[in-house]
């Protein structure tokens, strides 16, 4: 019997692109051990490749090209994955990270993680930038043989946008990362490393800094808060400068606000053990993955009022319109207020985060994989 050979995109993959590194190595490393005999070829950058090395399970081939260079990561999209399939001899072509080939002669399927890209363009991106972006996520969801998304919401936004036939689309929800729980002392050191003490409670935040996320919003909410009750706000996820920083100090919140870039795994852990709350204010998202982890870890949620973020959270979590900056700031004084409907919620949360599932989430992308690779045509050398 022939065995199927599956080439997957990652050219992006860089060890810091957040959620949807998360996404391909949980669902990847369960695909290989649902199905042994699924021959997978890893396609990365040079950024990328080291880091891959350490679990990918199968054969990796490097393309000359740095995952940071985004110009050039989206040529080699365009103009090299399919010709780098077709030399690995894959039958399939998966692209998990929005991006793919427009077109090519190697059948393919593309996760479509979200449409951000269409329902708030970055405008801190040329005009230029923007168009070439969306241009190729549009080719990608168009060429390819079938797509993956992360919610119900995401896939209605892709047949909103790209006039998607429903049918070609899977939803494979995601799941929590696993908690690795921290002692009480080790967490106290690395708070104190970060510059957080114990006289206050914190809110916590996870994220980049795309203007979708809203963290500005969060960081003019904290200000509407009076500073007798106010709380500190730690935000993670930035590299370099922080762009949240000139709207901090114009709204003289400097020693209100930690704004710690990117924090190791065991920061992260201590953050999520000590906080009274963690709020994500975003205007937009694929799934809401950070819903998530912060609930498996027993950390109240507090989430902007829209579906996907619903979706995800469902009763376990609280909602507020987080436009409005007055609102966002009274949701936040309320629950840090209220500890006997924080308590629910963390029991609330760990029950809710526990309905998802990588198992479940890599059983439904192994069943449209092997839908494809039956149906689609084997790739020519």
């Amino acid at each position: 019997m022939t065995r199927s050979r599956v080439a997957v995109d990652l050219l992006y993959f860089t060890g810091r692109r957040g959620g949807t590194e998360t996404y391909i190595r949980q669902v990847l490393t369960r695909v290989a051990a649902l199905d042994p005999e699924l021959e997978l070829v890893g396609l990365t950058n040079t950024t990328g490749r080291d880091l891959l090395r350490d679990w990918f399970p199968g054969e990796l081939r490097t393309v000359p090209v740095s995952g940071q260079n985004r110009p050039v990561w989206a040529l080699a999209e365009v103009l090299a994955v399919d010709a780098l399939a077709r030399r690995a001899g894959a039958d399939l072509l998966w692209c998990p990270a929005n991006f793919g080939p427009v077109a090519g002669r190697v059948p393919r399927l593309v996760t479509l993680h979200d449409m951000i890209a269409f329902d708030f363009p970055n405008p801190e991106v040329s005009a230029v930038t923007r168009g070439i972006t969306s241009g190729i996520i549009r080719g990608a969801a168009r060429g390819a043989r079938a797509l993956l998304t992360d919610s119900e919401d995401a896939a209605a936004s892709i047949v909103r946008h790209l006039h998607v036939a429903p049918g070609r689309i899977t939803h494979t929800p995601l799941a929590s990362s696993t908690p690795h729980p921290v002692d009480p002392d080790t967490a106290e050191q690395e708070l104190a490393g970060l510059g957080i003490g114990q006289d206050r409670p914190f809110v916590l935040a996870t994220g980049n800094r795309l203007p979708h996320k809203n963290f500005v919003g969060l960081v003019q909410a904290l200000a509407r808060i009076d500073p007798s009750v106010r709380p500190r706000l730690a935000i993670t996820g930035s590299h370099g400068a922080d762009p949240l920083r000139p709207a901090v100090e114009e709204l003289g919140l400097a020693g209100d606000v930690s704004l710690l870039g990117w924090v190791t795994a065991t920061q992260l852990e201590s953050l999520y053990s000590e906080a009274a709350l963690y709020v994500c204010p975003s205007l937009s998202e694929g799934f809401g993955l950070p819903v998530l982890d912060a609930m498996a870890r027993g950390v109240p949620v507090l989430a902007n009022d829209i579906a996907v973020l619903r979706e995800v959270g469902g009763p376990a979590a609280a909602y507020v319109d987080a436009t409005d900056p007055e609102l966002l700031g009274a949701a936040v004084s309320r629950l840090l207020a209220d500890a006997g409907r924080r308590a629910a919620m963390r029991s609330a949360g760990f029950e809710r985060a526990a309905s998802f599932s990588w198992d479940r989430t890599a059983e439904l992308t192994l069943a449209v994989l092997h839908g494809l690779l039956r149906t689609g045509a084997p790739a020519t050398t």
